[in-house]
């Protein structure tokens, strides 16, 4: 009887350690707000949900705003690596002039994304303004310009977090 307790016992660890010790077990790690690796890597994750969206035309207000948002987060990941100290803003115009001022190699590039983009943060999650009829096509070339830029700033980040 002893035995089969102690087996029991021994076999509830052993199911218990294999998932604690799993990867969606474990503790997430802290992120840093002042890495661009950090993040590149949520811009990485947002913009896999955008695409995944757009291949099943899918919410096209969402993904028009959540590019917007992954388009933030590839310039903020640029000005940091660059120094620059974080803002909290979501004015991706104010970015790109960040960008601009710092002689940015990619300010001609980020520019139109910005012009395009920086109205839909607001208008495409919030009442009161004019909703377009969804253009799918472009919305899927504005995502591969963004993962192109993204790409680029990815590059240049030497040191990703642990």
């Amino acid at each position: 009887m002893l035995l089969l307790d102690w087996k029991r016992r021994k076999l509830a660890e052993i199911i218990f350690f294999r998932q604690f010790f799993q990867k969606e077990f474990c503790l997430p790690r802290k992120t840093d707000s002042n890495n661009p690796a950090d993040w590149i890597y949520f811009a990485e994750s947002d913009l896999e949900g955008v695409r995944t969206l757009a291949a099943s035309e899918l919410s096209h207000p969402l993904c028009q705003s959540k590019l917007a948002e992954v388009l933030e987060k590839i310039m903020k990941a640029e000005l940091l690596r660059q120094g620059w100290f974080l803002v909290k803003t979501h004015d991706l115009q104010e970015l790109a002039e960040e960008l601009r001022v710092r002689n940015s190699d990619l300010s001609a590039e980020l520019k139109p994304l910005c012009d395009l983009l920086s109205d839909r943060y607001f208008t495409e999650r919030y009442p009161g303004f004019d909703l377009e009829d969804p253009d799918w096509p472009a919305l899927r070339e504005q995502t591969k310009q963004v993962t192109v830029v993204l790409e680029k700033i990815k590059a240049r980040i030497t040191t990703p977090s642990p």
